[in-house]
C-alpha cells in the first residue's frame, strides 16, 4: 500500500520528529525561520524544507506572517488530529475503567471511579 503524500495527509505532515519539534517550538511564540534554526539547533535547509511542507500542506498547520516568520499553529488545521487523539484517549479511559472494575470484582470490592476522593476512616 502506498503512503499518502506528506502535504495531503495530516498525520504524515506531523509524523516527522523535527516537524513536531518545530510545531511545538512555534506554539510558544512567533518565530522567524532563523529563530527556529538557532533555538532548535537544526540546520537551516532542513528547517526551510519542513516549513515548506507546513506551508504547502492541505491542512495549513502553521499560520505564516510571511515566508520567513510563523506566528503559531493553525488550530483549525490541527483539529482533525486532535479529534482523533481524543477518541484514542476515550478508548484508553474506558479500558482503565474496565481494569478497575475487574480488579474490584476479584478483590470483592467496588473500585473507586474517582481517584481524587479520599477514603473515609471509620472511628
Amino acid at each position: 500500500m502506498r503512503r499518502a503524500a506528506t502535504i495531503s495527509d495530516l498525520f504524515n505532515a506531523v509524523a516527522e520528529p523535527q516537524r513536531r519539534d518545530i510545531l511545538g517550538f512555534v506554539v510558544i511564540c512567533e518565530r522567524p525561520v532563523g529563530g527556529i534554526v538557532i533555538g532548535l539547533e537544526f540546520d537551516q535547509p532542513s528547517v526551510s524544507k519542513h516549513m515548506g511542507i507546513y506551508r504547502k500542506s492541505d491542512w495549513s498547520l502553521l499560520v505564516a506572517k510571511d515566508d520567513s516568520c510563523f506566528t503559531g499553529p493553525n488550530a483549525e488545521g490541527l483539529l482533525p488530529q486532535h479529534e482523533w487523539a481524543k477518541s484514542i484517549e476515550q478508548y484508553w479511559a474506558h479500558q482503565l475503567v474496565r481494569i478497575k472494575e475487574r480488579a474490584g470484582a476479584s478483590s470483592g470490592r467496588r473500585p473507586e471511579m474517582n481517584s481524587n476522593k479520599k477514603e473515609k476512616k471509620s472511628d
